[in-house]
């Protein structure tokens, strides 16, 4: 474990304006250049990758995992075993952020996870994230952050804007199924394809639980380094499963607290 002293307190508040508040409820995402200076990435890159290789579980060769396994190493709520880590996690700057577009007065953390698309790994099928979470609200967003400048060749999260306001549109996990069903989809409904032409580490862009994105797979010989932070309106309640995925998140992040309670778990804590 690498040890880290004086990391930035991340507790200042970047205000999010009216026009970049209706952006996002309109096209259901939104990218915001520099939320963490480049000092500051360079303080946490450090903790995020050591963290990622102390946890990360996965040693099949790229050619030996399915195309889910082959898109990224997925490394989830580091913030709970390193307390670097959970200093950016639970950061009030990101959590204000969050919680501005949301329109919400706090957030609480679903999870988080490190994203890290191998060179030659392949590409993310479409999918909607809210497909996995048994809550009660749509009223929920991920954070999408790079440690390094990435540009679309290394796997650029793109979007359906505008997906969003369908709601939970198909019955199925991220998978090669679910990359043609959504493609599908896309194009009966006329969505515009939506990405950033490159991004800066630092830069982040936010995403509701319930828009349909992808990424293209990684094809330069650089790790695409992405640190992702899911969080909930504080107020949403759990229900009940409607499939397995949901299941296994419900006992996972929500610590199986029964249909009806609030989504307030040990693991999910408030942010404000």
């Amino acid at each position: 474990m690498i040890a880290q002293k004086n990391l930035p307190l991340l507790s200042d508040h970047r205000e999010i304006t009216l026009s970049q508040r209706e952006e996002f409820r309109e096209n259901g995402h939104l990218l915001l250049r520099g939320v963490l200076s480049t000092e500051e990435v360079a303080s946490f890159r450090p903790v995020i990758t050591d963290a990622v290789r102390r946890f990360n579980t996965e040693k099949r060769k790229l050619a030996d995992r399915d195309t889910y396994g082959k898109a990224f190493l997925q490394i989830m709520n580091l913030w709970q075993g390193d307390e670097a880590v959970r200093q950016l996690v639970l950061s009030k700057r990101l959590g204000q952020i969050a919680a501005d577009l949301l329109g919400v007065s706090n957030v609480r953390i679903y999870h988080d996870q490190a994203l890290f698309k191998e060179p030659g790994g392949g590409p993310t099928p479409w999918h909607q994230d809210q497909y996995y979470w048994p809550l009660d609200t749509p009223n929920t967003v991920t954070m999408w952050m790079p440690l390094v400048d990435i540009s679309v060749e290394m796997g650029m999260l793109t979007f359906a804007s505008g997906s969003h306001q369908h709601g939970t549109v198909l019955d199925q996990k991220i998978s090669d199924e679910s990359d043609l069903s959504y493609k599908k989809f896309i194009k009966e409904n006329q969505y515009t394809i939506t990405r950033p032409a490159g991004m800066r580490a630092g830069d982040a862009t936010w995403h509701y639980g319930n828009t349909i994105h992808s990424a293209p797979g990684n094809d330069s010989d650089k790790m695409r380094e992405i640190m992702t932070i899911i969080y909930m309106a504080d107020g949403a309640r759990v229900t009940e499963p409607k499939h397995a995925a949901q299941t296994n998140d419900w006992n996972t992040w929500l610590m199986g607290l029964p249909p009806g309670r609030l989504a307030a778990s040990a693991l999910n804590p408030l942010v404000l």
